[in-house]
């Protein structure tokens, strides 16, 4: 058990089973919200996603057609998807849509749940808690998730996704992606509506 949902406790459920992901990216983004993301001894709540599509979506990797490092989101869903960005941060992605239709839902923000001084150590820049893992590069760090991850199975293993014991009715906030120069106003990302760790950018 750990603590969620801004001091409410949060137990983890079952693992998601690849059926969760192999459904539209936008289907899948938004379910993932209240989900725990789970790495070893450290996990936290998914807070924030960003759907990327197919080829029509100028600003996912997938609109370049299939390469050595999109290989993975145009294979089967449930993997993970973690590249390198601004040569500093790594950022993780979970594989949607069936096999060989490219899709993939990148986690933006966490509300920690376990493994807190684990994190800490790992984020010696938070100055607060709220600050943890309210960003996507943020949440690597914190979760210690690496491109040694990318093309892992999350339905098994040491990183995976799985549901919370306890359902909370949550609003879900809609709106434009971030830190993107193409397709900027698409309603891609979507987050619980007033949780103190969506990231402000």
């Amino acid at each position: 058990m750990a603590l969620g949902f801004s001091g409410k406790s949060v137990t983890f459920g079952p693992i998601l089973k690849r059926d969760f992901y192999a459904r539209p990216t936008v289907e899948v983004a938004r379910a993932l919200l209240g989900k725990v993301l789970v790495h070893g001894p450290a996990a936290g709540i998914i807070v924030e996603t960003e759907a990327y599509l197919g080829s029509e979506d100028l600003a996912a990797h997938s609109a370049r057609g299939l390469t050595p490092r999109t290989r993975v989101i145009f294979g089967p869903p449930g993997h993970a998807y973690v590249y390198f960005i601004y040569g500093m941060y790594e950022c993780f992605n979970l594989v949607a849509e069936p096999d060989g239709h490219p899709g993939a839902v990148l986690v933006r923000a966490l509300e920690p749940a376990a493994g807190l001084d684990l994190m800490w150590q790992r984020r010696p820049a938070a100055r607060k808690l709220e600050d943890l893992t309210s960003g996507p590069g943020k949440l690597t760090l914190a979760l210690a998730i690496t491109r040694a991850q990318d093309g892992a199975d999350v339905t098994r293993g040491s990183l995976v996704v799985r549901q919370p014991v306890e359902r909370r009715a949550i609003e879900i906030q809609t709106g434009p992606r971030v830190g993107i120069s193409q397709s900027t106003d698409w309603p891609l990302r979507f987050s619980i509506k007033g949780n103190p760790f969506v990231s402000r950018a």
